[in-house]
């Protein structure tokens, strides 16, 4: 849908022209400035949110200091920008026109205080305009852009037409593939007979829209060549990275629109051989509807600082996005990589103290903990118990095998049997009780494992067998026992408290109080260390000689103290020094950078919401605990009288009145833009990736995410299709691409017909 120009006399729309198109802002009183400026009388009485949402103004209303290039993609105003530029004469030259843009007439008072206004502004602005003269001088390039932005629109040529319509065609293919999750090459050339089948899909699609009988393509490929011919890998590569572009651009608009945001990323994944971090962006859409939304990858760095350069240059530079409205900020990583993506969260706290580090939601703590423990035996255990249940997952008869096996284990308590098959046709690896469950199964586990790999009936194929058997290898190593044994008994004194934060929004907030006595209980853990570690060590040895398995240390310390007659190595002292302690160590650590001072004080503001606040007897902290987001506040100044009425409001409702419990019911109330303080704070907290995604239908980012890489092998995977896929449901623009496409890689007098260039032959 095109945008059409607000400007009186000005017939302009983005789907005629490569001018930028600006809507009007929020802040009231810039808005006001606009409307007077255009002189429309009937946007006076219009509000700030309906001509930013419905008007748009185009760049050559705006002077060309005003306007800047962030990239290639995006133009943007200066945030002080006013249109200045009008026609508000040219309509009286035909007085028998039919104008819908009504120009109001101005009285001779009105004339004479506009003309001094001008004058004054024009005085101020002298020195500003020698300041920007000289920089000019010094960057003839930027000059020259600005000439080019006024530039008059010259009517498109046949052949110029012609070509927009050719490289559109191949942009609608490149967004169908996108989204239908279909690479862009085909078949090995040499897996097939020459001449079965099209090698490439991309090249097979276009021929089909030919042969379907396009005619902008049946005459751009009969006037190029006799031979059947494809659009190059590089002119694929550009057209897909503008999709990209143009696709998160839309949902980057959103996101600016509503200022606040966090910033979350998912595991590392790879993607044709390489590295990347998923990230996505929370925000509060127009609707006041928490949303998560995927925006692109960034390719992985080993090492933490250059990483942490990156992942701050690409989200501010190449996607344009303010950092100082980021409120939250996590990491969801895979065992191994939790220091470098903390190094990331570190360096982004130090430019903006205000992007907190938190939790994710969609991640139990006892999970995030356990994966960020700096131990080499906790990484390879979780690795092992991730393996373990994708192997049961590969097939229903898997499952029904280890099913069989409970059934006979719990065959005295059929509850608990019933509750552990259920469990196990679920993810549960990624439960608050993963370790205790864990431990719970292991001998059916093992017992299973062991039984698919010397079944004597042949029931499995040699790849499940082989599989069956070094997974049971692993989980009957003695290490791996103790590692289990010990982060189940540590990880028992957080569990409640994370199973709270993942609860109702009553629980976050008494969760937040309950965390001193959650650090509490572990410092007293470590300092009776040798106690409670005796404790988890015997556990773990009974475990092991119920499974009959050996007790010793890993190979290369047994190998070390042969070397070493004067080591009085003990394996119960081993594990201590080398597990429990550092374990224990690092949650206790973990856990005060994670629930930081201004963390918990978010936490604390959600006595906010009317049921958390009708559980208090009387609270007046909530001012308090906001003054962190002072700043972001509409009416900072009245927030005290607003936090008093909004109290009132709920002390003394009616006894029908049902109380919202969720920040979402919060923000949906009738009446919550009579709190503007309030409804703003609400806001902010909701965005934290602590608080989870109350209405599941705008959790769709992540969750298309993990089926495109569930559905998709590790060297079909494409950065750019990827984005296309996963967000397939964003409106796209063909004619902008078809236009950046053109002014990025073609100039109008040198059309992309060189066969060189834009084609080659197959």
């Amino acid at each position: 849908m095109p945008n059409f120009c607000a400007a009186p006399n000005c017939t302009r729309k983005s789907t005629q022209s490569d001018l930028a198109f600006f809507r009007f802002p929020r802040d009231p009183a810039r808005c006001q400035k606009w409307v007077e400026n255009c002189r429309r009388a009937d946007l006076e009485d219009k509000t700030p949110d309906q001509l930013n949402k419905h008007y748009r103004l185009c760049a050559k209303h705006f002077e060309t200091s005003m306007i800047c290039r962030t990239s290639p993609y995006r133009t943007v105003l200066r945030d002080n920008a006013i249109p200045t530029i009008f026609d508000l004469t040219s309509h009286l030259n035909n007085p028998h026109s039919r104008h819908r843009k009504r120009i109001k007439e101005l009285s001779e008072d009105e004339i004479r205080t506009l003309k001094q206004k001008k004058i004054d502004e024009t005085s101020e602005q002298e020195p500003k305009h020698k300041e920007i003269n000289n920089s000019s001088a010094q960057n003839p390039s930027a000059e020259e852009g600005g000439e080019e932005q006024d530039g008059d629109i010259l009517p498109l040529t046949l052949e110029e037409k012609e070509n927009k319509e050719y490289l559109k065609s191949l942009f609608e293919i490149l967004i169908l593939m996108g989204k239908q999750n279909i690479p862009l090459d085909g078949h090995e050339a040499d897996e097939i007979p020459e001449g079965l089948f099209t090698p490439d899909n991309f090249q097979a699609l276009l021929e089909c829209r030919i042969n379907s009988g396009e005619e902008v393509l049946r005459k751009r490929f009969e006037t190029t060549a006799v031979n059947t011919l494809f659009c190059s890998k590089t002119q694929q590569k550009q057209m897909l990275e503008i999709c990209e572009s143009c696709i998160r651009e839309e949902t980057l608009r959103e996101v600016r629109d509503s200022h606040f945001f966090s910033i979350v990323t998912d595991d590392v994944v790879d993607i044709a051989g390489e590295e990347h971090l998923p990230v996505l962006v929370r925000f509060v859409d127009e609707a006041h509807n928490l949303r998560e939304e995927f925006v692109g990858f960034l390719p992985y760095e080993a090492d933490a600082e250059i990483l942490a350069v990156k992942f701050h240059t690409t989200i501010t530079e190449k996607w344009g996005l303010n950092m100082e409205y980021c409120r939250g900020q996590a990491y969801i990583v895979s065992s191994g990589f939790s220091s470098k993506m903390k190094v990331v969260a570190s360096r982004l706290l130090e430019k903006y103290p205000q992007a907190i580090y938190t939790l994710c939601s969609s991640c139990a703590l006892n999970m995030w903990l356990a994966k960020s423990v700096p131990v080499i035996g906790v990484s390879v255990a979780l690795g092992t118990i991730e393996e373990v249940c994708s192997f049961f997952h590969r097939s229903p008869q898997l499952l029904l095998e280890l099913d069989n096996v409970i059934s006979v284990l719990f065959q005295n308590n059929d509850e608990r049997g019933k509750e552990l098959k259920e469990i196990c046709h679920s993810q549960w690896t990624g439960r608050h009780d993963a370790f205790e469950i864990l431990v719970d199964l292991l001998q059916a586990l093992v017992l299973c494992l062991d039984g698919i790999n010397s079944d004597t009936n042949v029931r499995w194929n040699n790849c499940i067998a082989g599989r069956a058997f070094v997974l049971c290898s692993a989980v009957t190593d003695f290490d791996f026992i103790v590692t289990i044994v010990v982060l189940k008994n540590v990880l028992s004194f957080t569990r409640a408290f994370g199973k709270n934060l993942q609860g109702q929004t009553s629980d976050v907030f008494f969760a937040a109080s309950s965390l001193t006595a959650v650090l509490h209980s572990l410092n007293e853990v470590m300092e009776n260390i040798e106690v409670y570690h005796e404790f988890w060590f015997e556990e773990a040895t009974n475990l092991a000689a119920k499974l009959d398995i050996q007790m010793k240390l890993p190979g290369k310390f047994r190998r070390a103290q042969h070397s070493n007659l004067e080591s009085q190595l003990t394996s119960e002292s081993y594990y201590k020094e080398t597990l429990s302690v550092p374990t224990v160590e690092h949650i206790i650590q973990e856990l005060k950078d994670i629930f930081s001072e201004q963390h918990l004080k978010a936490l604390k503001c959600l006595s906010l919401v009317p049921s958390v606040m009708g559980q208090l007897k009387f609270n007046t902290s909530e001012e308090h605990h906001a003054d962190m987001y002072r700043s972001d506040l509409p009416n900072p100044d009245t927030l005290s009288a607003e936090l008093h009425c909004w109290r009132i409001k709920w002390k003394h409702r009616g006894k029908d009145i049902e109380l919202p419990s969720t920040i979402y019911e919060a923000l949906h109330l009738p009446d919550i833009k009579f709190f503007p303080n309030v409804y703003a704070l609400l806001k902010v907290l909701c965005i934290l990736p602590v608080m989870k995604v109350e209405n599941e239908r705008y959790e769709n980012g992540r969750k298309r995410l993990k089926a495109y890489l569930r559905n998709t092998l590790t060297d079909q995977r494409s950065s750019n299709l990827a984005l296309l896929n996963i967000n397939f449901d964003i409106k796209h623009d063909l004619d902008l691409m078809v236009d950046t496409y053109i002014k990025l890689y073609t100039s109008k007098s040198e059309l992309p017909t060189d066969n060189s260039e834009t084609i080659e032959n197959t």
